[in-house]
């Protein structure tokens, strides 16, 4: 920031006290990457009530339908550093113990009688709440059932009290419910329904189970997505091996662990690393000596800075398009339907993982949102024109954050409307043809099957 002084002229033509005008200077390059502080927003540790821009809109639309895709909580890690103690996590759930919620006791009780309840597949056989008291790989702690509680309360508070989306006798056509077959993501989901409904019936909950974390259901053959994904892969596997740095701390975190530097890159450090963040516990040492805040800030900023590469690439945006559109177009599809005025499936829940939910915001354009943390939603809001009831909108947020504006078939529409939101139709032009656009195709058929020139 440069402070520029000016001398305005007085109307009397005498000259003022000379002032200081602020005038930002746009930075050339890319703000200074802090893993520290990015390790933190990641975490999503619960702690002050959160403010939200969901459920806003002038007084005269109304609210029709919300769709949210949200990330698992806070879990434990998927892969452990070879030859250390397993971070002493517990995943028993107790009211008493930081984080905690004031509905968690309530919920523990309630999702011990979920028998009534109709699960898909083998969601049936998972349990509805962790309770290992060293957590199992991959099981959500209750630090991320915290988190779900206070999601589901935050959106009861504007959809359930506010906008009356659903009512105290709800029917159980009115929620579309799905999750992948991870106890982690089934558990998030029922956390945060159980604060969100005015009234959890388990006799009105049907899960459904979806075998595949990008969402594709029925249209899953597309070879050019995978096409796409091996050469995101290889520009990962490039940026890596020109990181000197990267290489030393690898190769210092293998002595330090006593296994070749290749098996400890393959254990994927920075996921367990992280729980040990999150969870303030201690970094592993041996007798040879200790991980430490250095590791980890290394490995930490090196993930950010790929994924600032990623942005710019566009290899994981094409890869994105194809994964993301079965999903997007079941979304506008359901959208569509209650814009007719279909009264079923006004609130949906979709609970998912960070690959989920990382390609439909770059699918969307949506290129300034940070990596899913723990908790992620991303919401889509259907509005009606109270005024002129056959028009419809969308809002899109993130985290509570309105990046409607921030998509690519909406940036430009604010500069010529009053509206605060967006066209349904840009929505469906964009999933039904304009999606293809860059692939010189008209469907997604032909744009998993066609070759790049």
């Amino acid at each position: 920031v440069h402070l520029i002084p000016v001398n305005p002229i007085r109307e009397d033509g005498l000259n003022p006290k000379s002032r200081k005008r602020i005038m930002p200077d746009l930075l050339t390059e890319p703000p200074a990457i802090d893993p520290v502080y990015e390790a933190h927003v990641y975490c999503n540790i619960p702690s002050i009530a959160e403010r939200s821009m969901e459920g806003h809109a002038p007084h005269y639309f109304k609210l029709v339908s919300v769709q949210v895709l949200i990330r698992h909580g806070d879990r434990y890690p998927l892969y452990a550093i070879p030859k250390t103690k397993r971070p002493d996590i517990d995943c028993t759930l107790v009211p008493g113990r930081k984080p905690s919620h004031p509905q968690l006791e309530a919920f523990i009780k309630h999702m011990s009688k979920g028998a009534a309840a109709q699960m898909d597949g083998t969601l049936s056989s998972l349990p509805r709440y962790p309770s290992h008291s060293l957590c199992e790989m991959g099981e959500l702690t209750q630090t991320g059932v915290v988190q779900h509680l206070r999601n589901g309360q935050l959106l009861q508070e504007i959809y359930i009290k506010k906008h009356k989306l659903l009512q105290s006798d709800w029917a159980a056509k009115q929620l579309y419910l799905e999750t992948t077959g991870k106890s982690r993501t089934l558990q998030s989901a029922l956390a945060l329904l159980y604060t969100f409904l005015p009234d959890f019936d388990w006799k009105k909950i049907t899960m459904r189970h979806q075998w595949s974390t990008i969402f594709c259901s029925g249209s899953c053959d597309c070879p050019m997505r995978n096409h796409y994904l091996e050469e995101e892969q290889r520009r990962q596997y490039s940026l890596r091996v020109k990181n000197n740095n990267l290489e030393k701390i690898y190769v210092d975190m293998a002595k330090i662990v006593g296994i070749p530097t290749r098996q400890l890159r393959a254990s994927n450090p920075i996921d367990s690393l992280l729980c040990y963040f999150c969870h303030n516990v201690s970094f592993p040492c041996t007798s040879t000596g200790c991980i430490g805040m250095e590791h980890f800030k290394v490995i930490k900023r090196h993930q950010l800075e790929d994924e600032r590469e990623r942005q710019e690439k566009k290899l994981y945006f094409l890869y994105a398009l194809l994964a993301t559109h079965p999903l997007l177009n079941q979304t506008v599809n359901r959208l569509q339907r209650i814009a007719e005025g279909k009264k079923e499936e006004v609130f949906v829940l979709y609970s998912a993982h960070d690959v989920t939910l990382s390609p439909v915001l770059s699918a969307l354009g949506i290129t300034e949102a940070r990596f899913p943390r723990f908790a992620a939603r991303l919401v889509f809001e259907l509005w009606q024109d109270g005024k002129k009831p056959k028009e419809h909108f969308i809002r899109i947020l993130y985290n509570g954050a309105d990046v409607t504006f921030q998509t690519s078939f909406c940036k430009d529409y604010y500069k010529r409307s009053s509206k605060p939101m967006c066209p349904l139709e840009n929505f469906v032009n964009f999933v039904k043809r304009e999606m293809f656009l860059v692939f010189n195709s008209t469907s997604y058929y032909d744009a998993c099957r066609r070759r790049p020139l």
